[in-house]
Parts: C-alpha cells; structure tokens; sequence
C-alpha cells in the first residue's frame, strides 16, 4: 500500500509544480530563484534574523545560503549589523530596495493564485483549501 502512496504523493508533486511554475528557473517571471525568493520572505516578515535563523527555519545549506546573503548584499538588497548580545553573531535586514523587491514578489505571487482560483467556484477553493490545511496538519508530524 504504501508504495501506491508514493506514488501519488510524487504524481501530485510533479502536477503542482507545474501548476506554479516552480521548476523554472526564476520563480513568478522574475530574476529570483525560490530559495533567494524564501530568503526574502524570512527577511521581510522578521526583522533581525541571523544566517543560523534562516537555516533552522527553511531548512537551506549554510554554504549556498552564503552565497545568496553575499547575492543580496552585492545588490544592495541587505544589510548587515553586528548583534549587540554576541559579536560573533550578524542580523540580516532588507534595506528598502529589498523590501520592494520583495512587495512586487509577494503581489505576483498573490495574483498567480488569484488566477489559478479564477476558475474554481467557491465552494472548490474552500474544498482545496480545507484539504491543503489537513495536509499541513498531518505532514506536520513528520517534521522533526
């Protein structure tokens, strides 16, 4: 049975990624790759993270996380500033240029799903949606 499962749950990863296009290269028609795009959004959502925070939370090798912070400052899109608790420690910010970058990310990304509800009717995206919590709910439990 489980082998069926498998199968399916690797069927649908190869339909959805498709449906959002995450097998391009630049994520939304933009020049950002989806890891720098998750990059920005632990940036923008909370102020003062460190490169260890990032890694905890998405789960990202510490020597490609590098070169994408090494990216982002090269583009002006962070800022470094020494932790005032432990020299050793960077916090990681959007400057303003980054921040709009971002905003015109998290707006595409906004309509990209508005349009592919478009032709759901209500009932279908409250469906789809309870049926994406319940996944978040029971993956949950594989998360260590």
């Amino acid at each position: 049975m489980r082998e069926r499962n498998i199968s399916d749950i690797r069927a649908f990863n190869r339909f959805y990624t498709n449906v959002i296009g995450l097998l391009d290269q630049h994520v939304l028609n933009s020049k950002y790759s989806l890891p720098e795009v998750r990059i920005l959004y632990e940036l923008y959502h909370q102020e003062d993270l460190t490169a260890s925070d990032i890694i905890t939370s998405i789960r990202i090798d510490k020597g490609y996380l590098s070169r994408i912070i090494r990216q982002f400052e090269k583009k002006k899109l962070i800022t470094k500033a020494k932790s005032s608790t432990d020299a050793r420690s960077l916090h990681l910010r959007l400057t303003k240029k980054g921040r709009s970058e971002f905003e015109v990310l998290n707006d595409a990304s906004h309509n990209q799903i508005k349009d592919t509800l478009e032709p759901l009717t209500d009932a279908e995206c409250d469906k789809l949606t309870r049926n994406m919590t319940e996944i978040q709910k029971i993956l949950s439990k594989t998360q260590k």
